[in-house]
This record gives C-alpha cells, sequence and structure tokens, in this order.
C-alpha cells in the first residue's frame, strides 16, 4: 500500500513539474487533469474515516486536508491528511466524495476548485457494463 502511494505521488510530482513551464506562459491554460484526479468505482463501502492528528501548519496560507480512503487495486487504501495550499488564487478544496450506485461506490477524490476531475477507465467500464446512464447522484 505505501508501494502505491509512493509511486502515485512519484507520478504526481512529475507531472506538476512537467506542466510548470507551460502554465508559467502567459496565456496558456493547462487542462489536463492530474493523476489522481479519476473517479473511481469501489465493489464494497469505503471504511469509517480516520482520526488523524495534525501536525503544526507550516504557514498561514495552508490548509488541512483531511485523509481519505481512495480505491487502489481492488481495495480502498487511506491517504494520509496534509497541509496544502491552492496553486491558484480563491481555490477552494473539494473534499473526497463517496456515492453509492447500485452495489458499488463512486469515489470521487479530493481536489482544489480549479481541477478537472475526468472518469477513470474502471468507473466508465463500470458504467457500461451496467448500463448507467450517467445519472450519479
Amino acid at each position: 500500500m505505501l508501494k502505491n502511494i509512493c509511486k502515485s505521488i512519484a507520478t504526481l510530482t512529475f507531472a506538476v513539474l512537467a506542466s510548470l513551464p507551460a502554465a508559467a506562459q502567459p496565456g496558456v491554460r493547462v487542462d489536463m487533469p492530474l493523476p489522481g484526479l479519476e473517479i473511481r468505482v469501489g465493489h464494497k463501502a469505503p471504511p469509517k474515516l480516520r482520526s488523524e492528528r495534525r501536525p503544526a501548519r507550516p504557514g498561514r496560507d495552508y490548509l488541512w486536508l483531511p485523509g481519505a480512503w481512495a480505491w487502489q487495486n481492488n481495495d480502498w487504501a487511506w491517504a494520509p491528511g496534509r497541509w496544502d495550499r491552492p496553486s491558484e488564487r480563491g481555490s477552494r478544496w473539494m473534499k473526497d466524495r463517496y456515492v453509492r450506485e447500485g452495489p458499488a461506490w463512486r469515489h470521487e477524490p479530493g481536489h482544489w476548485s480549479h481541477e478537472r476531475l475526468v472518469e477513470g477507465d474502471d468507473y466508465r467500464r463500470w458504467k457500461t457494463e451496467n448500463h448507467r446512464d450517467g445519472d450519479h447522484h
């Protein structure tokens, strides 16, 4: 589990660093979703959220992002909370959402309001196989 989290963090870091030059250019908008911003489908209910101890806030502009369960490798994996700050002024943190869809659970990962979520391959495949019309609310 820790290995998967480290891989995800490394991939996310690479994607962010690779997009910096394009994002720094005036008038250029990077509109690709970052890794980890995929809507997934879990085949069982997520466990109860864990209680976490917050370390000291590293600065005034940091916000505590609580830990959450993410669907990985056919099971729920805990992603611990952390301090972070938005990369765009005025962004709000959108916490993880878990929505029951029949026997499955739709997971929308936590993200900043300026970031775009996309449906993951597993969720799209599940919707097709289960004849879901895309209305998940």
